[in-house]
C-alpha cells in the first residue's frame, strides 16, 4: 500500500517562515550588502569587495578580541560543566526538597541580562557593594573598575552564578532518566561510587551534556550585556570581548563596512566551532557505542 503525502501542511509552516525571513534573513542581507560594499549616505553604495574582511582578517583588534573571548569561553566551559554535574549528582531525586532546589536552581536563568550585570557591578563596588566591601576589609586589594585581574574575575564568577544552573538541570533530566534497576545491580555488583558514575551515569548524560556544552559555548561566545553593564570592556580593552568591539564599531565609530565583515566573519567561528563541538561529541558517543561489552 502506497503511503499518500500532503504537502498542504506545509502551508501551515509558512507563517513561521515569513516571521524568519523578516526578522533573520532581510537583516543578515542587510549587513551581507553592507559588508561588500562602501556608502557615503543617501543609499548610495560603491562596491569595496573583500577589502573590509582583509582588514579585519588583519587587524590586531580583532586579534586581540578573538583572543580575550576564546579565553573566556574555554574558562567558563571548564568551570560551569564540572561544576553542574557535580550539583546534579548531589540534588535531591525526589520529594518537597527536590522541588525546592529545582525552584531555586531557575531563579539566575529567569534573571534579564542587564539586571544581572546591574546587581554583580553594585555587588563588586568597593564603596557600598557586599562583595567589594568584604574583600577590602579582609586586606584583599580588590577594585574590577582598575585592576583587569580583578574585572576578569568578576565577570567570570558573574557568569558561573548565572549559567551553572541551565548545566545542572540539564545533567539533572538526564540522571532522572536512568531505570533504578541500573543502581540495583550496580549495589549487587557492590560497584564504587566511581564505577557507578563512569559507567552509568555519565553514559546516559553524554546527551545533555552535548546539548549544554554547545548552548554554553554559544552563549558565553557572544556574551555581550552583562560585562558591558559591569565594566563596559575595561578597564582598558581587558575585557572588551568580540560583541563589545563589534558594537563599539558600528555604534560608537559607526564603521558600517568594518561591522559588518566582522559580524558575518564572528558568525562563521561560532558556526564553524559549533559544528566540531557537536560531530567530535558526537563521534566519540558513537565510537563508545560501538565498543563490545567486557572490553
Amino acid at each position: 500500500m502506497e503511503k499518500t503525502t500532503n504537502n498542504r501542511a506545509w502551508f501551515l509552516v509558512l507563517p513561521v517562515l515569513v516571521l524568519v525571513a523578516f526578522s533573520a534573513v532581510i537583516p543578515l542581507m542587510t549587513v551581507v550588502n553592507y559588508a561588500f560594499n562602501d556608502t557615503f549616505g543617501n543609499n548610495e553604495f560603491f562596491w569595496a569587495g573583500l577589502e573590509w574582511f582583509d582588514e579585519m582578517v588583519h587587524s590586531s583588534r580583532l586579534h586581540g578580541a578573538l583572543g580575550r573571548q576564546a579565553l573566556f569561553s574555554a574558562i567558563i566551559l571548564a568551570i560551569e560543566v564540572p561544576l553542574g554535574i557535580f550539583i546534579a549528582l548531589n540534588m535531591p531525586k525526589r520529594g518537597f526538597w527536590s522541588s525546592l532546589v529545582l525552584v531555586l536552581m531557575a531563579l539566575p536563568l529567569l534573571i534579564p541580562f542587564n539586571v544581572v550585570g546591574t546587581i554583580w557591578q553594585i555587588f563588586g563596588r568597593v564603596d557600598i557593594g557586599l562583595l567589594g566591601h568584604t574583600l577590602e576589609a579582609l586586606g584583599l586589594d580588590y577594585n574590577y573598575t582598575n585592576d583587569p585581574i580583578d574585572a576578569w574575575i568578576t565577570v567570570i564568577a558573574m557568569d558561573v552564578w548565572h549559567w551553572t544552573s541551565l548545566v545542572a538541570l540539564l545533567c539533572y533530566a538526564g540522571l532522572q532518566s536512568i531505570p533504578q534497576a541500573y543502581y540495583q545491580a550496580a549495589r549487587i555488583d557492590q560497584a564504587s561510587r566511581w564505577a557507578v558514575f563512569r559507567y552509568i551515569e555519565l553514559p546516559k548524560m553524554k546527551g545533555v551534556l552535548l546539548i549544554a556544552v554547545l548552548l554554553r559555548f554559544m552563549d558565553s561566545f557572544m556574551i555581550y550585556t552583562e560585562p558591558f553593564v559591569v565594566t563596559g570592556g575595561g578597564p582598558g580593552n581587558s575585557t572588551t570581548f568580540l560583541s563589545i568591539d563589534l558594537v563599539k564599531m558600528a555604534v560608537g565609530q559607526f564603521d558600517l563596512g568594518p561591522a559588518a565583515a566582522f559580524s558575518l566573519m564572528y558568525f562563521l567561528v561560532i558556526l564553524l566551532v559549533s559544528w566540531v563541538f557537536y560531530t567530535v561529541m558526537t563521534n566519540m558517543d558513537r565510537s563508545a557505542s560501538d565498543i563490545p561489552e567486557g572490553l
